[in-house]
């Protein structure tokens, strides 16, 4: 089910790109800042394995609410990260909802700051 998500949100993606003739530098943005998020969880999976110091919850959820939750939603399928412990989940779900909500907004025609 998770993965539905990032097949929707590629599926919005291109429509937004096709319909409203979104640069591809946003698309871009969304892979960087995956490969970010993806990284910064296997690290805290690892300093949690080794009990060492950890990257706080709210750091995970900003990076995915700045456009890397796609690779969130990776790492905790593959790594089995932060992936059974509710109130994270319904805050991380609750980010993705923010950030798709936003992107459309930017990139619907009727946004008073269309993205350029």
């Amino acid at each position: 089910m998770p993965y539905l998500s990032i097949l929707m949100f590629a599926a919005v993606f291109t429509g937004a790109v096709l319909a409203w003739h979104i640069p591809l530098w946003v698309g871009v943005l969304y892979v960087v800042a995956s490969c970010a998020c993806f990284a910064l969880y296997a690290m805290d999976k690892a300093a949690a394995r080794a009990g060492s110091y950890r990257t706080p919850e709210r750091s995970l959820l900003l990076l995915g609410l700045a456009c890397g939750w796609p690779g969130a939603v990776l790492a905790q399928q593959w790594l089995r990260h932060k992936s059974s412990k509710r109130p994270f989940q319904v805050a991380f779900w609750s980010t993705v909802l923010c950030n798709v909500a936003v992107f459309v907004y930017l990139a619907s025609p009727l946004s008073l700051i269309r993205m350029p």
